[in-house]
């Protein structure tokens, strides 16, 4: 496995408010919304690159990505997003991370493939801070039909639905400051000092 095989998809959709008003994505963080950071750190680690995003689709359009609205109607939250990624998606994986992680790791795939090849799993989540951060995960895209099972049944957690795929864990916790993401206008403000950007 390497980056020929993977997709990065940003998660950009989302109901809770985000600071400033903006949608979540297009919050700005040093002059820049925080989906261009994003973009930034991850299109160099895969082979391909969308945007799960039900609003504002135009402004991440301007990315020069496709940008996927959710195929599940209402809103089942980011798992909906992962399921038409690994629906569209045309490598056999599939990375996934939110919008609000502007500082992702450089090295988040190949840490978390080599958390699968170690573990023989094919999911891994990154672990940092003490604990799993399900929202930074890497997933075969062979469990497309579980993931509409779950989804079909009522399930909307991201965390228990990577659980039934026994993920691997990928050490991240040198990297925990950045995995912050942007809940608030306290945390942006944190980040905006610095406080999360390194180059791990």
């Amino acid at each position: 496995m390497s980056a020929a095989g993977v997709t990065g998809v940003v998660r950009a959709g989302g109901r809770r408010p985000p600071p400033g008003g903006a949608g979540q994505g297009l919050v700005r963080l040093d002059g820049r919304p925080l989906v261009e950071h994003v973009l930034e750190r991850l299109a160099p680690q895969v082979a391909a690159v969308r945007i799960s995003a039900n609003r504002n689709r135009a402004a991440y359009r301007a990315y020069g990505y496709p940008v996927d609205a959710d195929t599940l109607p209402g809103y089942a939250g980011p798992l909906a997003g992962l399921a038409t990624a690994l629906a569209r998606a045309q490598t056999p994986w599939v990375l996934t991370a939110p919008c609000d992680v502007p500082y992702l790791p450089l090295e988040a795939r190949q840490r978390l493939q080599r958390a699968c090849r170690a573990q023989g799993a094919e999911a891994a989540v990154a672990r940092a801070g003490g604990r799993r951060q399900p929202a930074v995960a890497l997933v075969a895209r062979r469990h497309r039909p579980d993931l509409a099972a779950y989804l079909a049944s009522g399930g909307r957690c991201l965390g228990d639905w990577l659980d039934r795929l026994a993920p691997a864990e990928a050490d991240l916790e040198d990297a925990a400051a950045q995995l912050a993401n942007v809940n608030t206008p306290a945390e942006l403000a944190a980040l905006a000092l610095g406080g999360g950007e390194g180059g791990t």
